[in-house]
């Protein structure tokens, strides 16, 4: 596995762990949103911040996306 893909799978833990949601969800609503394939290009200068910045980067992307109304489903148990 590449070093992007490890950093991904540590991403979407993270954002898990942080917004309460089970890893299914997060991997669907990083899968959905495309915020995979953004963590994935922008590893090169994520991979060196810290944990805080890097959760306010995705929410900033997913957000720009239009998509925060996702998490809102994903945390209550809704599809």
């Amino acid at each position: 596995m590449s070093e992007a893909g490890k950093f991904l799978i540590y991403c979407i833990e993270m954002y898990r762990r942080a917004k309460h949601i089970d890893g299914r969800a997060a991997y669907e609503l990083f899968r959905s949103t495309g915020a995979d394939g953004y963590v994935r290009r922008s590893y090169g200068a994520l991979h060196t911040t810290g944990e805080q910045y890097i959760l306010a980067d995705i929410d900033g992307f997913m957000s720009r996306e239009h998509v925060a109304d996702r998490l809102a489903c994903h945390s209550s148990g809704q599809p």
